[in-house]
């Protein structure tokens, strides 16, 4: 019996391995044809959909900037007038007139604060809020926070404290952000702390990193709302909630504003024994170079 010959030495076999080897190949690239027009068209369509979502999110920016410009002019109206009526510029007032006006006041402030939280969501989520750094004393931060949250303090029952800062470093960022931040913390802890305390403080991390943190003995909240607290518009279930107006956009505008200034928000909490929100920011403003000096 004589062995088979080689293909090599066979040129029909030749042809023969040869002709599948390229029909395989011409199966391989019409496949590959196929995936890459599968890809190209799923690129088209992701494109087509980022495109859409800027558009809606332009839309939405433009809608909440306008809406919100058009509510100031009435709701700054409204807060004049109960000023002068409650300043008694018309007349004297009976006791009942006193408390109704005294309620618009404090409606129309409430309305004001939901319009800015509006007006500034509009503007980081269109890139247009502007950060302004410059240095400043933490004495000087606290000081501002105390005189703005005095005349607020209307429950007896509950203690606003500011702890003195355990350092005199100064910070460059832009105050009235972190200000706006911290404002959010404490007007929420306060809402929520029927007695107790709410205590604000502020730390020099190891890394240079400022921690400012609000706590409270508040209603607290439980762990599985802690990441969804942060969202635009999401408000806590709870008896306290139902009997406060709110837009759920405070600590939502709070993060994204921390983290303009290069820094992040944290929650430290259980359902009924209060809460701990904190903002952490670098002490100079990250690639900002003070003015006057170097880098």
């Amino acid at each position: 019996m004589t062995d088979a010959m080689p293909i090599a030495d066979d040129p029909a076999a030749l042809r023969a391995a040869l002709s599948q080897a390229q029909a395989q190949l011409s199966a391989l690239q019409q496949e590959l044809d196929e995936t890459n027009r599968g890809v190209l068209a799923l690129y088209s369509e992701l494109d087509t959909q980022a495109q859409q979502l800027r558009q809606a999110t332009e839309l939405k920016s433009r809608f909440l900037a306008y809406m919100s410009h058009e509510f100031r002019t009435p709701i700054a109206s409204i807060r004049s007038l109960t000023r002068l009526l409650l300043d008694r510029v018309d007349g004297p007032l009976t006791e009942e007139q006193e408390k109704q006006i005294t309620f618009i006041r404090s409606t129309s402030e409430e309305f004001a604060e939901m319009v800015n939280d509006l007006l500034d969501l509009a503007k980081v989520e269109a890139g247009r809020i502007d950060i302004s750094p410059a240095w400043f004393e933490l004495l000087d931060l606290f000081a501002a926070l105390r005189g703005m949250f005095k005349p607020v303090l209307v429950n007896p029952d509950v203690q606003l404290i500011f702890e003195e800062p355990q350092t005199t470093a100064q910070l460059f960022t832009d105050n009235a952000k972190l200000s706006q931040i911290l404002r959010n913390f404490i007007s929420n802890a306060l809402k929520f702390t029927a007695h107790g305390e709410v205590r604000v403080s502020a730390v020099c991390d190891e890394d240079g990193a400022m921690t400012f943190s609000v706590s409270d003995t508040g209603i607290g909240i439980a762990e599985e709302f802690h990441q969804a607290i942060f969202q635009d518009f999401v408000q806590i279930d709870s008896p306290i909630q139902k009997r406060l107006r709110g837009t759920g956009l405070g600590l939502s505008l709070s993060k994204r504003l921390a983290e303009l200034l290069g820094g992040s928000v944290a929650l430290r909490s259980e359902a009924g024994k209060g809460s701990v929100f904190s903002v952490t920011v670098p002490q100079r403003l990250p690639d900002s170079v003070p003015e006057g000096l170097g880098a």
